[in-house]
């Protein structure tokens, strides 16, 4: 793999403020309603010299920081149900790792045209059924909620392992639509649940020596930062505030994995 120096191969500070931009956005969008990496890994790709995998690798350790953070603001403002959301995101760290490990045997490719047929439907539903996720009615109880909950986490933690795209906003849709949670506090524990995932496939990169660490870290900071802006600003202006954000988040899902797919189907 390359060198890496603080400032890019290549590149000079204007590429650096650039990545600190866009990982404070992605940091502010993640704390929302999810889907920063939008932003942030595409963003990492212009590097000069920067390898698929490593720009993955950062990523990941950049949105550790930011999940992290919009976590314990969501966790100390909108208290989140831990037994429901703690043994959720041990079984996404999981699956983010089981995901990474299987990522260079299943091609992406394979994926993106279910993933944006659903998401239409996801955006849809949200469009034309404003009552979604206005309040929390909780759809099961006892283990029965539990057992969704890490059906869920595992099947979300493997996506984020294996593509990653849209992660928390997968979350928050599986928390309104199969648990019955409001935005809001879907928003709050999708975002522990994904602190999980970003931890199980950096845990993988790691060994591989894929992290750049100097860049990582000052994207973290960043990511911190529009984290802490973006979990108080949804925490502030409610339920309505993130679910318009959702519905702007995931029409851009669609765009881009839309484009992969067209482009995809023409190489």
């Amino acid at each position: 793999m390359s060198e890496f120096v603080f400032v890019p191969e290549g590149g000079d500070w204007t590429t650096l403020a650039l990545l600190f931009a866009a990982a404070f956005a992605a940091g502010w969008i993640d704390a929302v309603v999810g889907g920063g990496g939008l932003i942030q890994l595409p963003a990492l790709l212009l590097v000069p010299g920067i390898t698929p995998v490593q720009a993955l690798a950062t990523n990941k350790l950049a949105s550790v920081f930011g999940t992290a953070t919009s976590s314990v603001t969501y966790a100390r403002r909108v208290r989140p149900g831990l037994r429901t959301v703690l043994p959720m995101a041990g079984i996404a760290l999981l699956g983010s790792f089981g995901g990474a490990t299987v990522a260079a045997f299943l091609p992406a490719a394979l994926f993106k045209p279910i993933i944006v047929v659903a998401l239409i439907a996801v955006a849809l539903i949200t469009l034309f059924k404003p009552a979604l996720g206005a309040v929390t009615r909780l759809k099961h109880r006892g283990r029965r909620h539990i057992v969704i909950a890490g059906a869920t986490g595992a099947a979300i933690g493997f996506y984020d392992g294996v593509l990653g795209p849209g992660t928390g906003t997968f979350l928050v849709i599986a928390l309104v639509g199969l648990l019955g949670y409001d935005f809001l506090r879907a928003s709050a524990q999708a975002k522990i649940v994904n602190f999980a995932t970003n931890l199980g496939a950096l845990l993988f990169f790691i060994p591989l020596g894929a992290v750049l660490w100097p860049l990582g870290l000052v994207m973290g900071i960043a990511n911190v930062a529009g984290s802490f802006i973006g979990s108080r600003m949804a925490i502030a202006r409610g339920v309505r505030f993130v679910r318009v954000l959702f519905l702007v988040v995931v029409s851009v899902l669609v765009v881009k994995l839309g484009f992969d797919v067209w482009h995809d189907t023409l190489s």
